[in-house]
């Protein structure tokens, strides 16, 4: 019997609702600034893959300890206070930039996923780690070097896809991915998402990290301790055609 043996299907679907994941994703397309149907799309398709993620976690020492105490990361990363402490290029000063330059909160990525999820807040261990995964989403921005544009947010869900196994970061991913090819075919979208995707797998497992130990790290000394590949393919697009991006139905 697994660790999550137990676990009230009430708290998330069984079966795969893909319907559903492609009205939410051509919602997404008119509007992408409406985060809301990123979690319709997760909640459509994301099956087991949130049980087995904690399963994984705590087969780790590492993981098994995050899951034992069982911290919200959003009231971390949503304290001031607790941020300034992070010497200058270390991963949480890189956060502490990221959030500051954009104006992003936890809380406020939070409230979109309440609108579609009415359990995201329920005291329950697995529930917890949806929440954890959830509130990485920028760390790992942070981490992988794909920026806030159309085609970075396609290669950080991809690049989650591979370290989760949950099918509405593929669809995000890939299906970003072919809208932007529909508006600019100057740009390599498909070979930028696979590049994150392989990278997301060459990398060392994510979700059951330390993040108040890494948050101290050295940003590119915890990108190479995590095998985290640099984005090249990213990297190649000149940031003026990224930034031009509209993902236009």
């Amino acid at each position: 019997m697994t660790a999550t043996a137990d676990f009230d299907d009430r708290f998330r679907p069984q079966r795969l609702e893909p319907l559903a994941a492609l009205r939410a994703f051509g919602r997404l397309v008119r509007d992408k600034e409406d985060t809301a149907q990123v979690f319709e799309i997760m909640r459509a398709l994301s099956g087991r893959s949130i049980a087995r993620g904690y399963d994984r976690m705590l087969k780790t020492m590492e993981g098994g300890r995050q899951a034992f105490l069982r911290e919200e990361l959003a009231h971390k990363l949503d304290d001031p206070v607790w941020l300034a402490r992070f010497e200058p290029g270390t991963v949480g000063a890189a956060y502490r930039e990221f959030r500051e330059a954009r104006g992003f909160t936890a809380e406020g990525l939070a409230a979109e996923a309440r609108k579609v999820v009415t359990h995201t807040d329920a005291q329950h261990p697995v529930i917890w780690y949806s929440r954890r995964l959830r509130d990485v989403h920028d760390v790992w921005h942070i981490l992988t070097g794909y920026h806030t544009d159309a085609l970075g947010e396609a290669c950080v869900v991809a690049f989650s896809y591979a370290q989760t196994g949950n099918w509405g970061f593929a669809l995000i991913g890939g299906g970003a991915a072919h809208e932007i090819r529909r508006e600019d075919r100057t740009i390599p979208a498909r070979r930028a998402v696979l590049q994150a995707w392989r990278n997301g797998r060459a990398a060392r497992w994510l979700p059951g990290l330390d993040y108040e130990a890494l948050f101290a790290e050295p940003l590119e000394a915890a990108r190479a301790r995590l095998n985290i590949r640099p984005p090249t393919v990213y990297e190649a697009v000149p940031a003026e055609a990224r930034l031009a991006l509209k993902l236009r139905a």
